[in-house]
């Protein structure tokens, strides 16, 4: 999906997920939000099912379709705000054969059973960091990386749920510093060993 998460699953996110449209996706820094999210009853009752609320998390984007209008096809256009939800957490709030429906929604915080993963790929001189299962607002601001030969350094948004660093890094542990949007910073020190490889992720006893 458009946010880099490959499994859900690892990534530990689950069916309790959405894809944005673009008036709520925001090119990828809304990745990981998290949004409470109930059927409006008052206004569809035959498809809602009543006081029904489901929490979700953001990993994908719901493209705009300019073929077709807001209210018939083009659900994810703008300025709709809308959630392409995976079915089983869709069902927890309405009947299937509804197929769209209008809800009420607000952002929460994210709340997560353990700490922040971390997926570097890329290759020498470049390192792809997908960063996943991310607690609190959810929504990173900023990340630096840290060698152990090496001070921090500032990464940039690749895409999504990654960030990148053009250094090189290898045979070096590796420390991240993440700022979430609301301003809380965690540093996650010397996460990977110095043998660490490209396509491994690792998981860190820090939480938002």
């Amino acid at each position: 999906g458009a946010c880099g998460y490959a499994n859900l699953y690892s990534a530990g996110y689950g069916i309790n997920t959405a894809a944005l449209s673009t008036a709520l996706y925001n090119d990828g820094a809304s990745c990981r939000e998290c949004y409470r999210i109930m059927c409006d009853y008052n206004t569809d009752s035959r498809w809602c099912l009543k006081g029904k609320s489901v929490t979700v998390t953001a990993t994908n984007f719901c493209p705009s379709n300019f073929v077709l209008p807001n209210n018939n096809g083009g659900w994810c256009n703008p300025p709709l705000k809308n959630f392409d939800m995976a079915q089983p957490a869709w069902e927890k709030i309405g009947i299937y054969r509804g197929w769209i429906i209008r809800v009420m929604f607000q952002r929460v915080l994210c709340m997560k059973n353990s700490g922040v993963r971390l997926a570097i790929n890329g290759r020498d001189y470049f390192e792809l960091v997908m960063i996943s299962n991310v607690g609190g607002s959810g929504s990173i601001q900023s990340v630096s990386i840290k060698g152990s030969k090496t001070g921090w350094m500032v990464m940039s948004r690749n895409w999504g749920a990654n960030w990148q660093s053009n250094s090189y890094l290898d045979g070096q542990s590796l420390s991240f510093k993440v700022t979430t949007a609301d301003g809380q910073t965690r540093i996650f020190p010397n996460i990977t060993p110095s043998n660490w490889r490209f396509g491994q992720t690792f998981l860190s006893s820090v939480q938002f």
